[in-house]
Protein backbone atom coordinates (compact mmCIF):
# COMPACT_ATOMS: atom_id res chain seq x y z
CA UNK A 1 0.00 0.00 0.00
CA UNK A 2 1.10 3.58 -0.58
CA UNK A 3 1.97 5.24 2.63
CA UNK A 4 0.49 8.07 4.59
CA UNK A 5 2.51 8.77 7.68
CA UNK A 6 0.62 7.47 10.69
CA UNK A 7 2.66 4.27 10.82
CA UNK A 8 6.10 5.77 10.24
CA UNK A 9 8.47 6.71 13.07
CA UNK A 10 9.75 10.28 13.24
CA UNK A 11 13.29 9.12 13.94
CA UNK A 12 14.94 8.03 10.69
CA UNK A 13 18.36 7.33 12.24
CA UNK A 14 18.01 3.55 12.02
CA UNK A 15 17.09 3.78 8.35
CA UNK A 16 20.06 6.05 7.74
CA UNK A 17 22.35 3.45 9.30
CA UNK A 18 20.87 0.80 7.04
CA UNK A 19 21.55 2.88 3.97
CA UNK A 20 25.13 3.42 4.96
CA UNK A 21 25.72 -0.33 4.88
CA UNK A 22 27.39 -1.90 1.86
CA UNK A 23 24.17 -3.51 0.67
CA UNK A 24 20.95 -1.54 0.36
CA UNK A 25 17.88 -3.69 -0.05
CA UNK A 26 15.07 -2.30 -2.21
CA UNK A 27 12.68 -2.56 0.72
CA UNK A 28 14.96 -0.60 3.05
CA UNK A 29 15.60 2.00 0.38
CA UNK A 30 11.89 2.51 -0.19
CA UNK A 31 11.21 2.78 3.54
CA UNK A 32 13.85 5.47 3.85
CA UNK A 33 12.50 7.22 0.75
CA UNK A 34 9.05 7.45 2.32
CA UNK A 35 10.51 8.91 5.48
CA UNK A 36 12.49 11.47 3.47
CA UNK A 37 9.36 12.43 1.53
CA UNK A 38 7.55 13.02 4.79
CA UNK A 39 10.33 15.35 5.92
CA UNK A 40 9.94 17.30 2.66
CA UNK A 41 6.26 17.97 3.36
CA UNK A 42 4.54 15.38 1.18
CA UNK A 43 1.38 13.95 2.71
CA UNK A 44 1.74 10.58 0.96
CA UNK A 45 3.97 8.85 -1.58
CA UNK A 46 3.58 5.68 -3.63
CA UNK A 47 5.51 3.82 -6.31
CA UNK A 48 4.18 2.36 -9.55
CA UNK A 49 5.48 0.66 -12.65
CA UNK A 50 5.25 2.19 -16.12
CA UNK A 51 2.46 0.17 -17.76
CA UNK A 52 -0.46 2.44 -18.70
CA UNK A 53 -1.79 0.51 -21.69
CA UNK A 54 -5.45 0.62 -20.62
CA UNK A 55 -5.24 4.33 -19.86
CA UNK A 56 -3.57 4.98 -23.21
CA UNK A 57 -6.59 3.53 -25.00
CA UNK A 58 -8.94 5.74 -22.97
CA UNK A 59 -6.79 8.80 -23.70
CA UNK A 60 -6.93 8.26 -27.45
CA UNK A 61 -10.67 7.74 -27.35
CA UNK A 62 -11.03 11.01 -25.42
CA UNK A 63 -8.85 12.84 -27.94
CA UNK A 64 -10.72 11.40 -30.92
CA UNK A 65 -13.97 12.76 -29.49
CA UNK A 66 -12.41 16.21 -29.43
CA UNK A 67 -13.13 16.63 -25.74
CA UNK A 68 -9.71 18.23 -25.18
CA UNK A 69 -10.85 21.36 -27.02
CA UNK A 70 -7.94 23.70 -27.75
CA UNK A 71 -5.52 21.78 -25.51
CA UNK A 72 -3.49 20.58 -28.49
CA UNK A 73 -0.61 19.66 -26.20
CA UNK A 74 -2.70 16.69 -25.04
CA UNK A 75 -2.06 14.95 -28.37
CA UNK A 76 1.16 16.64 -29.44
CA UNK A 77 3.47 14.14 -27.76
CA UNK A 78 1.92 10.96 -29.11
CA UNK A 79 2.44 7.91 -26.92
CA UNK A 80 5.02 9.56 -24.67
CA UNK A 81 2.21 10.78 -22.40
CA UNK A 82 1.16 7.22 -21.61
CA UNK A 83 4.57 5.56 -21.85
CA UNK A 84 6.92 6.95 -19.20
CA UNK A 85 9.95 5.10 -20.58
CA UNK A 86 9.48 6.89 -23.91
CA UNK A 87 9.27 10.27 -22.23
CA UNK A 88 12.38 9.54 -20.15
CA UNK A 89 14.36 6.58 -21.49
CA UNK A 90 15.54 4.31 -18.73
CA UNK A 91 12.54 4.91 -16.47
CA UNK A 92 11.67 1.83 -14.42
CA UNK A 93 9.45 3.29 -11.71
CA UNK A 94 7.35 6.37 -11.10
CA UNK A 95 7.25 7.85 -7.61
CA UNK A 96 3.93 9.70 -7.20
CA UNK A 97 3.63 12.22 -4.38
CA UNK A 98 0.86 14.44 -3.13
CA UNK A 99 0.55 17.56 -0.99
CA UNK A 100 -2.69 18.86 0.54
CA UNK A 101 -3.62 22.38 -0.55
CA UNK A 102 -6.88 23.42 1.13
CA UNK A 103 -6.03 26.84 2.66
CA UNK A 104 -6.75 26.83 6.39
CA UNK A 105 -8.06 30.39 6.59
CA UNK A 106 -10.16 30.41 3.42
CA UNK A 107 -13.75 31.62 3.39
CA UNK A 108 -16.68 29.20 3.08
CA UNK A 109 -16.83 28.44 -0.66
CA UNK A 110 -20.59 28.00 -0.91
CA UNK A 111 -21.13 31.47 0.56
CA UNK A 112 -18.77 32.93 -2.04
CA UNK A 113 -20.53 31.14 -4.88
CA UNK A 114 -23.85 32.54 -3.68
CA UNK A 115 -22.58 36.15 -3.65
CA UNK A 116 -22.68 37.43 -7.23
CA UNK A 117 -20.81 40.61 -6.30
CA UNK A 118 -17.70 38.71 -5.27
CA UNK A 119 -15.27 36.57 -7.24
CA UNK A 120 -14.76 32.87 -6.80
CA UNK A 121 -11.31 31.47 -7.56
CA UNK A 122 -10.51 27.79 -7.35
CA UNK A 123 -9.06 26.96 -3.94
CA UNK A 124 -5.84 25.63 -5.44
CA UNK A 125 -5.01 29.04 -6.89
CA UNK A 126 -5.26 31.04 -3.66
CA UNK A 127 -1.70 30.26 -2.61
CA UNK A 128 1.68 30.03 -4.25
CA UNK A 129 2.10 28.40 -7.66
CA UNK A 130 2.16 24.70 -6.87
CA UNK A 131 4.35 23.87 -9.86
CA UNK A 132 7.36 25.50 -8.21
CA UNK A 133 6.61 24.24 -4.72
CA UNK A 134 6.26 20.59 -5.73
CA UNK A 135 9.06 20.58 -8.27
CA UNK A 136 11.58 21.88 -5.75
CA UNK A 137 10.64 19.19 -3.24
CA UNK A 138 10.62 16.42 -5.81
CA UNK A 139 14.08 17.45 -6.94
CA UNK A 140 15.31 17.34 -3.35
CA UNK A 141 13.86 13.84 -3.08
CA UNK A 142 15.71 12.87 -6.27
CA UNK A 143 18.96 14.35 -4.92
CA UNK A 144 18.54 12.33 -1.74
CA UNK A 145 17.90 9.14 -3.72
CA UNK A 146 21.00 9.68 -5.83
CA UNK A 147 23.04 10.17 -2.69
CA UNK A 148 22.00 6.67 -1.62
CA UNK A 149 22.34 4.72 -4.87
CA UNK A 150 24.60 6.85 -7.05
CA UNK A 151 23.78 8.56 -10.35
CA UNK A 152 20.49 7.41 -11.84
CA UNK A 153 18.06 8.40 -14.56
CA UNK A 154 15.47 10.71 -13.05
CA UNK A 155 13.20 13.65 -13.77
CA UNK A 156 10.61 15.51 -11.72
CA UNK A 157 7.21 16.50 -13.14
CA UNK A 158 4.48 18.74 -11.75
CA UNK A 159 1.80 19.07 -14.42
CA UNK A 160 4.59 20.46 -16.59
CA UNK A 161 5.08 17.72 -19.21
CA UNK A 162 3.04 15.01 -20.96
CA UNK A 163 2.38 12.78 -17.95
CA UNK A 164 -0.79 10.84 -17.05
CA UNK A 165 -0.43 11.79 -13.42
CA UNK A 166 -3.78 10.55 -12.11
CA UNK A 167 -3.48 7.02 -13.52
CA UNK A 168 0.09 6.86 -12.23
CA UNK A 169 -1.01 8.00 -8.77
CA UNK A 170 -3.86 5.49 -8.86
CA UNK A 171 -1.44 2.69 -9.73
CA UNK A 172 0.80 3.86 -6.88
CA UNK A 173 -2.02 3.39 -4.39
CA UNK A 174 -2.64 7.08 -3.69
CA UNK A 175 -6.36 6.86 -4.41
CA UNK A 176 -8.91 6.01 -7.08
CA UNK A 177 -10.10 8.14 -9.98
CA UNK A 178 -13.59 9.36 -9.17
CA UNK A 179 -16.55 9.94 -11.46
CA UNK A 180 -15.45 13.58 -11.78
CA UNK A 181 -12.05 12.28 -13.06
CA UNK A 182 -10.14 13.59 -10.03
CA UNK A 183 -8.16 11.35 -7.70
CA UNK A 184 -9.84 10.58 -4.36
CA UNK A 185 -8.38 9.14 -1.18
CA UNK A 186 -10.67 7.72 1.51
CA UNK A 187 -8.74 9.42 4.30
CA UNK A 188 -7.90 12.76 2.63
CA UNK A 189 -10.51 13.45 -0.03
CA UNK A 190 -9.29 15.13 -3.21
CA UNK A 191 -7.96 18.56 -2.23
CA UNK A 192 -4.34 17.79 -3.04
CA UNK A 193 -1.69 18.34 -5.70
CA UNK A 194 0.16 15.54 -7.46
CA UNK A 195 3.75 15.37 -8.61
CA UNK A 196 5.86 12.62 -10.13
CA UNK A 197 9.47 11.53 -10.04
CA UNK A 198 10.50 9.21 -12.86
CA UNK A 199 13.47 7.08 -11.79
CA UNK A 200 15.62 4.37 -13.31
CA UNK A 201 15.68 2.25 -10.17
CA UNK A 202 13.56 -0.87 -9.43
CA UNK A 203 11.88 0.19 -6.21
CA UNK A 204 9.11 -2.10 -4.89
CA UNK A 205 5.75 -1.03 -6.30
CA UNK A 206 2.53 -0.35 -4.38
CA UNK A 207 -0.87 -1.86 -5.07
CA UNK A 208 -3.84 0.22 -6.31
CA UNK A 209 -6.71 0.77 -3.88
CA UNK A 210 -10.33 -0.15 -4.55
CA UNK A 211 -12.86 2.39 -5.81
CA UNK A 212 -15.50 3.80 -3.48
CA UNK A 213 -17.78 6.09 -5.51
CA UNK A 214 -20.55 3.51 -5.54
CA UNK A 215 -23.89 4.84 -6.77
CA UNK A 216 -23.09 8.45 -5.80
CA UNK A 217 -23.49 10.93 -8.66
CA UNK A 218 -23.29 14.23 -6.77
CA UNK A 219 -20.37 15.50 -8.82
CA UNK A 220 -22.16 14.85 -12.08
CA UNK A 221 -25.34 16.58 -10.90
CA UNK A 222 -23.39 19.51 -9.45
CA UNK A 223 -21.41 20.43 -12.56
CA UNK A 224 -22.74 23.86 -13.63
CA UNK A 225 -22.13 23.26 -17.34
CA UNK A 226 -22.77 19.53 -17.61
CA UNK A 227 -19.12 18.83 -18.41
CA UNK A 228 -19.21 15.44 -16.67
CA UNK A 229 -21.12 13.87 -19.52
CA UNK A 230 -21.11 10.39 -17.93
CA UNK A 231 -19.42 8.81 -14.92
CA UNK A 232 -15.63 9.03 -15.37
CA UNK A 233 -16.01 11.03 -18.61
CA UNK A 234 -15.26 14.75 -18.86
CA UNK A 235 -15.84 16.95 -21.89
CA UNK A 236 -13.25 19.61 -21.14
CA UNK A 237 -14.80 22.00 -23.65
CA UNK A 238 -17.66 22.56 -21.22
CA UNK A 239 -15.59 22.52 -18.02
CA UNK A 240 -15.34 25.90 -16.30
CA UNK A 241 -11.70 25.28 -15.44
CA UNK A 242 -10.99 24.86 -19.14
CA UNK A 243 -13.12 27.84 -20.15
CA UNK A 244 -11.55 30.23 -17.64
CA UNK A 245 -7.94 28.99 -17.67
CA UNK A 246 -7.05 26.95 -20.77
CA UNK A 247 -9.23 28.57 -23.44
CA UNK A 248 -7.34 31.34 -25.22
CA UNK A 249 -10.18 32.94 -27.11
CA UNK A 250 -13.83 33.80 -26.63
CA UNK A 251 -15.94 31.90 -24.13
CA UNK A 252 -18.97 30.42 -25.96
CA UNK A 253 -21.96 32.71 -25.45
CA UNK A 254 -24.28 29.87 -24.48
CA UNK A 255 -21.96 28.87 -21.62
CA UNK A 256 -21.26 32.33 -20.21
CA UNK A 257 -24.37 32.52 -18.00
CA UNK A 258 -23.44 29.18 -16.45
CA UNK A 259 -20.09 30.43 -15.15
CA UNK A 260 -21.72 32.51 -12.44
CA UNK A 261 -18.98 34.35 -10.52
CA UNK A 262 -16.28 31.75 -11.14
CA UNK A 263 -13.39 33.69 -12.67
CA UNK A 264 -10.55 31.17 -12.32
CA UNK A 265 -11.37 27.51 -12.25
CA UNK A 266 -14.22 25.66 -10.58
CA UNK A 267 -14.46 23.38 -7.54
CA UNK A 268 -18.12 22.39 -7.56
CA UNK A 269 -17.53 18.69 -8.24
CA UNK A 270 -15.13 18.52 -5.30
CA UNK A 271 -17.23 20.66 -2.99
CA UNK A 272 -20.06 18.15 -3.12
CA UNK A 273 -17.95 14.99 -2.90
CA UNK A 274 -18.73 13.18 0.38
CA UNK A 275 -15.14 11.99 0.69
CA UNK A 276 -13.95 15.57 1.12
CA UNK A 277 -15.37 15.59 4.63
CA UNK A 278 -12.05 13.87 5.43
CA UNK A 279 -9.84 16.31 3.53
CA UNK A 280 -6.94 17.92 5.36
CA UNK A 281 -5.89 21.55 5.40
CA UNK A 282 -2.57 22.53 3.85
CA UNK A 283 0.39 22.27 6.18
CA UNK A 284 2.74 24.28 3.97
CA UNK A 285 2.58 28.09 4.32
CA UNK A 286 2.93 28.31 0.52
CA UNK A 287 -0.69 27.27 0.07
CA UNK A 288 -2.30 29.78 2.41
CA UNK A 289 -4.30 32.65 0.90
CA UNK A 290 -2.17 35.36 -0.73
CA UNK A 291 -2.93 38.88 -1.96
CA UNK A 292 -6.49 38.96 -0.67
CA UNK A 293 -7.73 36.69 -3.45
CA UNK A 294 -10.27 34.82 -1.33
CA UNK A 295 -13.60 36.53 -2.00
CA UNK A 296 -12.65 40.00 -3.28
CA UNK A 297 -15.31 41.98 -5.10
CA UNK A 298 -15.51 41.59 -8.84
CA UNK A 299 -15.31 45.35 -9.27
CA UNK A 300 -12.07 45.57 -7.32
CA UNK A 301 -10.43 42.93 -9.51
CA UNK A 302 -11.85 44.41 -12.72
CA UNK A 303 -10.15 47.68 -11.83
CA UNK A 304 -6.67 46.16 -11.81
CA UNK A 305 -4.30 47.55 -14.41
CA UNK A 306 -1.96 45.12 -16.12
CA UNK A 307 0.86 46.29 -13.87
CA UNK A 308 -1.19 45.62 -10.76
CA UNK A 309 -2.29 42.25 -12.11
CA UNK A 310 1.33 41.23 -12.61
CA UNK A 311 2.32 42.51 -9.18
CA UNK A 312 -0.54 40.87 -7.32
CA UNK A 313 -0.17 37.52 -9.10
CA UNK A 314 3.60 37.20 -8.82
CA UNK A 315 4.40 33.64 -7.74
CA UNK A 316 0.81 32.56 -8.41
CA UNK A 317 -0.63 30.09 -10.93
CA UNK A 318 -3.06 32.86 -11.90
CA UNK A 319 -0.36 34.86 -13.65
CA UNK A 320 -0.24 32.49 -16.61
CA UNK A 321 -3.76 33.64 -17.47
CA UNK A 322 -2.56 37.09 -18.47
CA UNK A 323 -4.36 40.39 -17.93
CA UNK A 324 -6.60 40.21 -21.01
CA UNK A 325 -8.13 36.84 -20.10
CA UNK A 326 -8.38 37.96 -16.47
CA UNK A 327 -10.58 40.85 -17.65
CA UNK A 328 -12.48 38.52 -20.00
CA UNK A 329 -13.43 36.21 -17.15
CA UNK A 330 -14.40 39.00 -14.77
CA UNK A 331 -16.51 40.67 -17.45
CA UNK A 332 -18.53 37.46 -17.78
CA UNK A 333 -19.01 37.31 -14.01
CA UNK A 334 -20.15 40.94 -13.97
CA UNK A 335 -22.64 40.14 -16.70
CA UNK A 336 -23.99 37.36 -14.52
CA UNK A 337 -24.41 39.61 -11.48
CA UNK A 338 -27.63 41.34 -10.51
CA UNK A 339 -28.05 44.71 -12.29
CA UNK A 340 -26.00 47.31 -10.51
CA UNK A 341 -25.11 50.90 -11.46
CA UNK A 342 -21.54 50.51 -10.26
CA UNK A 343 -21.09 47.44 -12.44
CA UNK A 344 -22.51 49.25 -15.46
CA UNK A 345 -20.12 52.16 -14.88
CA UNK A 346 -17.13 49.82 -14.63
CA UNK A 347 -18.12 48.01 -17.81
CA UNK A 348 -18.65 51.28 -19.69
CA UNK A 349 -15.14 52.33 -18.69
CA UNK A 350 -13.78 49.31 -20.58
CA UNK A 351 -16.36 49.23 -23.38
CA UNK A 352 -13.80 50.43 -25.92
CA UNK A 353 -10.85 48.44 -24.62
CA UNK A 354 -8.21 48.10 -27.36
CA UNK A 355 -8.22 44.32 -26.95
CA UNK A 356 -11.00 42.72 -29.00
CA UNK A 357 -11.31 39.77 -26.60
CA UNK A 358 -11.92 42.05 -23.63
CA UNK A 359 -14.20 44.33 -25.64
CA UNK A 360 -16.40 41.45 -26.81
CA UNK A 361 -17.01 40.11 -23.31
CA UNK A 362 -17.52 43.58 -21.82
CA UNK A 363 -20.16 44.40 -24.41
CA UNK A 364 -21.93 41.11 -23.72
CA UNK A 365 -21.91 41.88 -19.99
CA UNK A 366 -23.27 45.38 -20.63
CA UNK A 367 -26.18 43.97 -22.59
CA UNK A 368 -26.94 41.65 -19.70
CA UNK A 369 -26.80 44.47 -17.17
CA UNK A 370 -28.69 47.08 -19.18
CA UNK A 371 -31.45 44.78 -20.33
CA UNK A 372 -31.76 43.04 -16.99
CA UNK A 373 -31.65 39.61 -18.62
CA UNK A 374 -33.31 36.96 -16.45
CA UNK A 375 -30.82 34.71 -14.79
CA UNK A 376 -31.33 31.04 -15.65
CA UNK A 377 -31.63 28.45 -12.93
CA UNK A 378 -28.15 26.98 -13.00
CA UNK A 379 -27.56 23.48 -11.64
CA UNK A 380 -24.60 23.38 -9.33
CA UNK A 381 -23.12 22.84 -5.92
CA UNK A 382 -25.61 25.21 -4.30
CA UNK A 383 -28.48 22.88 -5.16
CA UNK A 384 -27.02 20.06 -3.09
CA UNK A 385 -26.50 19.47 0.62
CA UNK A 386 -23.40 21.16 1.97
CA UNK A 387 -20.45 18.88 2.59
CA UNK A 388 -18.25 19.86 5.55
CA UNK A 389 -15.02 21.51 4.48
CA UNK A 390 -11.71 20.52 6.05
CA UNK A 391 -11.41 21.75 9.64
CA UNK A 392 -8.92 24.41 10.54
CA UNK A 393 -5.90 23.15 12.43
CA UNK A 394 -6.16 23.34 16.20
CA UNK A 395 -4.10 25.93 18.03
CA UNK A 396 -0.69 24.66 19.02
Amino acid sequence: MASGWADWPNDGSELDRQLQADTITPTALKAALLEQAKALGFSAVGVSGVDLAADEAKLWQWLQRGWHGEMDYMQRHGTRRSRPAELLPGTLRVISARIDYWPAESQPPLALLADDQRAYLSRYALGRDYHKVLRQRLQKLADWLQAQVGPLVHRAFTDSAPVLEKPLARNAGLGWIGKHTNLIDRQRGSWFFLGELFVGWPLPVDAPVSEHCGSCDRCQRACPTGAIVAPYQLDARRCISYLTIELEGSIPIELRPLLGNRIFGCDDCQLVCPWNRYAQVAQLPDFQVREGLDGPTLLALFDWSEAEFLRRTEGSAIRRLGHRRWLRNIAVALGNARPNEAIVAALLAREHDPDELVRDHVQWALQRQLHNSPRPAVPGALDLPSIPIPPRPSAQ
